[in-house]
Formats: C-alpha cells, structure tokens, sequence
C-alpha cells in the first residue's frame, strides 16, 4: 500500500536484506542484553521550532538562554541530536512510537481537526514507562490528531493520549495559528459554554465570524502568506472556527498556562506518590507563529517577536528545573530538552523577524532549517541532565528521539513492540554518557529521505524547488545525489558524490534496505 511520500507498508518485518547490507553494530530491534533497570523521573522538553544555533550554550550570542544553560552545564549535550523530521508532525509522531513517520500514510503536518494518527492502544514511549510504573503526562502541543473523522468537539474528544499510555493530559490540539484555538484537558474542551458550541472546518468557511482576509483592519498581526482564515485574538489562523468564545485561549498567558499545568503535574504526583516516578512530556510552542510572547518579554530580546520568545521558553525551562530543586527532586529526574524541526523565521506573518535577526543564526552552523533536507532541518539542540547518573559534558555521538522508546524500556528493564516500533535503537549508553557510540545509520526526512551513516550524509535525487515558496528555506532539494562529508564539511557546502561513487553506491544500498523493510502495523 503507498503512503503519501510513495513508501510501502507491508505485512511481515524482512530482515534478512537489510542485514546484507548493514554493519553488525546497527540494529534495527531491541536488544536482548541484561536490561539495566532504574527509574528516574523523566522531563521532555520538547521545543517547537528551536533551531541548533537558537540557545547561548549551542554558541547562540545574540540571544542568551542561562536556564537552557543551566541544563547543560550539569548535563550532557549533543553536537549530533536529532529529530526524525523537518516538520513537526511526523518527528512527534516517530518520538513517540518508535517507527519512522514516513512508513505510515497520513503522518505528514496535520489540519487542526485531524483525527488521531497512532492507533489506540498502540505501544508508545508514555506505555512503556507506565507499564514500569510510571505516573505519565503530556502538556502543551499535541499536533497528532484528535478523535475521529468528524469529530464533535463540544462532546467527549476521545481516542487522543489518555488511550496511549498517558495518565493525563493538557493540549493545545495541533498549533497555535490552526483552529480550534481552545485547550483540551484530558478529553473535553476546557472551559466550554454549551450554549455557544464549536465548529471547525477547514478548507470552506464555516459561519459569520471575521476572517484575515475579508477583515484586515481587524487584525493586530499581519499574515505574510496564508494564515488569513478565522481571527482569533486579533491573529487571523489556518481554518475556520465558529463558537466557544469562552474557551478560546489568550495567546500572551499560554506558556504562563502550560507551564502552571507542568509544574502542578509535577508537584501533585511528588506529594502524593513519592515513591513513584512520573514521565512529563511537556511540549511547548514559544517560538512557533504566532509568536505572541507575554507582554514581560517584549522588547526584552532586541530581536523582536522570535527573540522574545526565546527567552519566554528559557523561562519555561527555569521554572521547571526550579520547581525541581524545590521538591529536592532534581538529582534523580532526568531532565531531555530538544526540538520537533530545524528553525523557520517567517513562517506566515509579519513579525520582523527576518529584519531584526542582527546577525543572529538560528541554525547556527548548519545549513537549512525546518522544511529542509540539509543537516538544520533535524539536527538540533539534545541535552539531557541526570546528575544522580550522567557526568557533564559533551558528545559527539549520532542520536536520535526516535531512539527513546528502546533505550528508557532498556533502563527501565521493560520490553515494547518490535512489530509496531522497527526503527527505535538502544543507545541508553550514549544517553547516559558511558559510549562515545550512537546510532550508525539514521533516517532524516523532509519528503525526501536522506541517509546519515557515520559523518556521511546523502541526499536522493528530486526535481523539487530549490527554496520554499513561503518561508525562503534552503530545501536542500538537486537533480543530482548529494554526498557530503560532514567530519569537514559540516555546512554541506560541497557537494563530494562524483568523487566517492563507491560510497555513494553504499549508501543508496543502505537507505534502500531500510526504506523497503516491510513493517507490520497493528493496533
């Protein structure tokens, strides 16, 4: 069956030609060594939009993020972390299940009322640590789905994340510039007014309410290319919503409100299960459009609206590691900061934030950014502190999010499903500092597929524009196949394939295996 980039699904896990091509070390199962069980607490602070250069301790001199910091300088950060896609969607999607987004039709970036994309009661990293008696949460962005087709969203919104192995949850249900512009808690609306329903659609309009594009002048931002749907606190978004104005959140208090959401799941768990540890997965928006930062940040950064953004989720970042040291839990939690994607600086209004950049890099080094199949599309920040196990420092090590589900059931002495989640790798000993060894092959995405093995990079043939017609990214797209040698040429500005065909040859082979492994998916 093909998906929508062109990838077969099958029904049986074919081993035996991708083994002909890949070294020993590379495993694409989890591995039967004795499990090394422990339970830390475990925060993942998973950014939206954050690129590698983005923060202070990435090299970032424009803009100073001291918390993210703080993690750092106790912890371990990567110089080769990532996510499994350009786009946010799929690299939550893969975070989550352990299988890469592209095997699996209708994984791509998702309408506001899209409907659930992972099976209920399919295994997932929040299963896996519950199933090790963790208490699990998720806070902030969802951008999976919702429900079903059609779904009634002044009624019970069910399945979503508490048939995923979550206890509880908080959400924004995909973005901040898509309808419905509402919070979820658990599996209803918060805050809705039944005699004033929700109604969302997308692609036709539904109801009278102003829109972007028939209203401008009542808008307090200003699209720069779509987003000129229904209007919602002065921003007009993608998709038409009528109803539940009592429920619709205020842009400048949401990450007041997802972090107070954080820190009461933390504390509330600690009080009254001591001896049991809790998994938050606390997905925050600050710096995706609209960039709305509380009014105590603006102007703070100098470099508008994205800059002040950066700080706010610094802020975030603070008040979760010192609610941590208030609740003396901070030498056994396991705190994990990355991103969904590659920075993206206009990316659908008009917030200057291309103007006042003043020679800041949000990929810092890199080349590309969200949307792209260049090293700035997934590489990005990945830091995890421990300090009851993990020494500080700094790792040149290959990993990947994808690779949580496998390592933390490793650490934590579970099993998962190999059927469902093919593509996740142990590498708790890179996560925990103890091996300079990562992954050795990984999968990177941004409609094509690119191969990382080692310090190698390979990008397929496409036919695809050179730049994104909206957001000016660098695709990273050529009719020729792309090898570049990221050991000295970490920019990928020079394109090596006609002078390594041997290794060209290799790599093809290799990302051929892995995209034709037949992958059983059940529910």
């Amino acid at each position: 069956m093909a998906d929508c980039y062109g990838f077969r699904t099958g029904m049986v896990f074919r081993l035996a030609a991708f083994v002909a091509v890949v070294t020993s070390s590379i495993t694409l199962i989890a591995s039967d060594a004795p499990a090394r069980t422990s339970r830390p607490n475990i925060i993942l602070i998973y950014a939206d939009d954050i690129g590698y250069g983005d923060l202070s301790c990435y090299g970032a001199t424009r803009v100073q993020t001291p918390n993210v910091d703080r993690v750092a300088k106790g912890g371990l950060r990567f110089t080769d972390g990532h996510c499994t896609s350009a786009t946010c969607t799929p690299s939550r999607y893969s975070m989550l299940t352990g299988e890469y987004a592209w095997r699996k039709k209708g994984t791509g970036v998702l309408p506001g009322d899209a409907p659930l994309i992972i099976e209920p009661n399919r295994m997932t990293l929040a299963t896996v640590l519950k199933k090790a008696g963790y208490r699990t949460g998720v806070v902030g962005k969802w951008h999976l789905g919702l429900g079903r087709t059609g779904m009634d969203w002044n009624g019970e919104i069910k399945p979503g994340p508490l048939n995923l192995g979550f206890d509880e949850c908080f959400l924004m249900p995909a973005t901040g510039d898509r309808v419905p512009c509402v919070y979820v808690e658990n599996q209803r609306v918060l805050g809705l007014d039944p005699q004033d329903p929700i109604q969302v659609r997308f692609g036709q309009k539904i109801g009278n309410e102003p829109t972007g594009k028939e209203n401008p002048d009542l808008l307090t931002m200003h699209p720069s290319h779509g987003h000129d749907q229904t209007i919602v606190n002065g921003v007009s978004r993608i998709g038409f919503m009528t109803g539940g104005k009592a429920a619709r959140w205020n842009d400048q208090e949401m990450a007041d409100v997802f972090v107070d959401r954080a820190k009461s799941f933390v504390t509330r768990h600690h009080k009254t299960t001591p001896n049991e540890p809790f998994f938050l997965y606390f997905a925050t928006h600050d710096i995706h459009v609209p960039r709305l930062p509380h009014p105590r940040f603006l102007g703070k950064s100098g470099m508008g609206p994205r800059g002040d953004a950066l700080l706010q989720f610094d802020w975030a970042v603070g008040e979760i590691l010192d609610q941590l040291d208030r609740l003396k839990l901070t030498d056994n939690t396991m705190v994990i900061i990355s991103s969904d994607n590659g920075p993206v600086i206009d990316d659908g209004y008009k917030d200057d934030a291309v103007a006042l950049l003043n020679g800041h890099q949000p990929a810092g080094s890199l080349r590309g950014g969200k949307y792209s199949n260049f090293e700035g599309g997934t590489r990005v920040p990945f830091i995890i502190r421990w300090p009851a196990r993990i020494k500080p420092g700094v790792s040149e090590a290959l990993v990947c999010q994808i690779d949580f589900m496998a390592s933390f059931a490793a650490m934590t002495g579970q099993t998962y499903d190999k059927a469902t989640a093919p593509d996740t790798q142990e590498t708790l000993a890179a996560f925990l500092g103890e091996s300079p060894q990562g992954r050795q092959a990984l999968v990177e995405h941004a409609g094509l597929l690119s191969m990382r093995h080692g310090t190698w990079k390979l990008i397929e043939k496409s036919k695809g524009p050179k730049r994104s017609a909206g957001t000016n990214t660098e695709l990273g797209n050529d009719p020729d196949v792309q090898l570049y040698d990221l050991r000295t040429d970490l920019g990928e500005t020079t394109n090596v394939a006609e002078m390594h065909p041997d290794k060209v040859a290799e790599m093809r082979k290799l990302l051929e295996g892995i995209r034709n492994a037949e992958v059983r998916v059940t529910p």
